[in-house]
């Protein structure tokens, strides 16, 4: 699992960084910003499937690669939920009462650090048992009727 997680944490260390990138060019361009951030995830979740596809989870299960994919997407989405909660508890609702809350530097701490940290902890755990499950191989199981128990000698 050690593994998985590196592996997981790098191709997440690159769609993070396309993410912030994506968002802080879409803020300087004068998008609304849920939508700056909706657009960088989009973006950052497509690079992300296939490096977890093809590098983390390479040998995991790959029968069903439409469903896969909305899958995978599904529960992006609930990541991108939870990283929109925090950049709109930040901007909207506290940045009502302190206004430097509603800043780009504090949009990138709620939005891209607090609310993608608790969206990566969400994807990690769902992305490995809904997505890219490992292929079981049954273990076998020993016929109850062909052990025997050893016959006492003659007597």
């Amino acid at each position: 699992m050690a593994r998985e997680a590196g592996k997981f944490g790098a191709v997440g260390g690159v769609a993070f960084a396309v993410d912030l990138l994506i968002f802080n060019l879409l803020l300087n361009a004068g998008s609304e910003t849920l939508t700056a951030k909706t657009c960088s995830t989009i973006v950052a979740t497509t690079l992300a499937f296939a490096g977890n596809r093809f590098w983390t989870w390479r040998h995991g299960d790959h029968t069903h690669l439409a469903r896969q994919y909305t899958t995978f997407f599904v529960l992006n989405a609930i990541g991108l939920g939870i990283a929109l909660a925090c950049l709109a508890i930040s901007h909207y609702g506290l940045g009502q009462i302190w206004p430097a809350l509603q800043s780009p530097l504090a949009d990138n701490i709620a939005g891209q650090l607090v609310g993608t940290a608790a969206g990566t902890i969400f994807r990690f755990w769902s992305y490995r048992k809904f997505v890219f499950r490992a292929t079981v191989v049954p273990a076998e199981v020993p016929r109850t009727g062909s052990v025997t128990s050893p016959s006492p000698g003659p007597q």
